[in-house]
């Protein structure tokens, strides 16, 4: 299955399977938060404070001994996410704290394992070439695929699939039926970018009808709030971000048709560093079987994305 907001397109995943770990550090990596603006789809107050607390998880001192000594040494788990994709990943309330499910994820197998977090907004296209040199794990809503699992080791966490939303009452009669012609809003590198909307595109140009005018922006917070104030027609993204979208946006927003594509979603770890990756799979099992892990996804009202195994590399379609 493919579906996530953080899937590099095809092209780019080869890509970065076959680079040099020396090459890949070379890749941009740039403040996602310049462009992410506050807009339409910024956090609330309340939504910052259901941040979990690490606190309440305790050191696991078996798991803790399995850590690679590089970053026992530094005492630290350097996190790189693109922290404008509320809830799983934002800027908080002083637009400069990341907050989200994801992050109090990353806080989680960081207090199992008595190590601090350090999480980087980095745009998400440059997370995965930047492993190992640059972030010791990847925790940005990444789908598991098997073009991501070439390049990459992947740990399963969550499950999300695609949705799509409109202005409240659907006023520009859109249709997942027929796009054609219509604007829609995606963020850059997405699969809801590509494949979804570029074979949709493709069929509309096939039959002789309008293309879809597909307008990809760097933040989902960007594309949000063209969605309320009409500059496009309707826009598509990760299920849990659609739905914390129309819990932000007062009403202004509505959901179009079901979520599809349901697809695992991982934290991803350097393709050398197995050790690292069954680390941390191993302690998200802890966090599963203690409590932390369900309580953190319902602090932030995705309980429902949860899974009940996590696997490093699992088979995916």
């Amino acid at each position: 299955m493919q579906t996530s907001r953080s899937l590099l397109s095809n092209s780019m995943l080869k890509t970065a399977a076959v680079l040099a770990v020396g090459a890949l550090a070379l890749s941009a990596c740039t403040n996602a938060s310049e462009t992410g603006g506050q807009g339409a789809a910024s956090p609330s107050g309340s939504a910052a404070a259901a941040s979990f607390d690490p606190s309440t998880v305790q050191k696991d001192d078996a798991l803790a001994a399995m850590v690679p000594e590089a970053i026992k040494a530094k005492g630290t788990l350097t996190v790189g996410s693109d922290t404008s994709y509320a809830p799983a990943e934002f800027l908080g309330t002083d637009g400069q704290t990341p907050v989200g499910y994801d992050v109090d994820i990353a806080k989680a197998i960081g207090a199992a394992l008595g190590l601090k977090v350090q999480v980087q907004t980095s745009e998400f296209t440059g997370i995965l070439p930047a492993l190992g040199p640059k972030y010791d794990l990847g925790i940005s809503s990444f789908t598991i695929n098997p073009e991501r699992l070439a390049a990459v080791n992947m740990v399963s966490y969550f499950n999300a699939g695609t949705a799509w939303a409109v202005q409240k009452g659907n006023p520009k009669k859109v249709s997942l039926d027929d796009l054609c012609g219509k604007s829609i809003g995606v963020q850059t590198g997405t699969v809801q970018e590509d494949p979804d909307l570029s074979g949709r595109n493709k069929k509309c140009v096939d039959a002789g009808k309008q293309p879809i005018n597909i307008v990809t922006l760097k933040t989902q917070t960007d594309i949000t709030t063209r969605l309320v104030n009409g500059s496009i027609d309707a826009m598509a993204a990760d299920s849990p971000i659609i739905g914390y979208a129309l819990t932000q946006t007062s009403g202004q927003l509505e959901k179009l048709g079901d979520v599809y594509d349901s697809a695992p979603q991982g934290i991803a770890v350097a393709k050398s560093d197995t050790a690292l990756a069954d680390v941390v799979q191993k302690t998200l099992t802890k966090l599963m079987q203690d409590g932390s892990y369900k309580k953190i996804l319902e602090g932030w009202g995705n309980g429902d994305g949860a899974i009940t195994k996590s696997e490093v590399n699992p088979a995916v379609g």
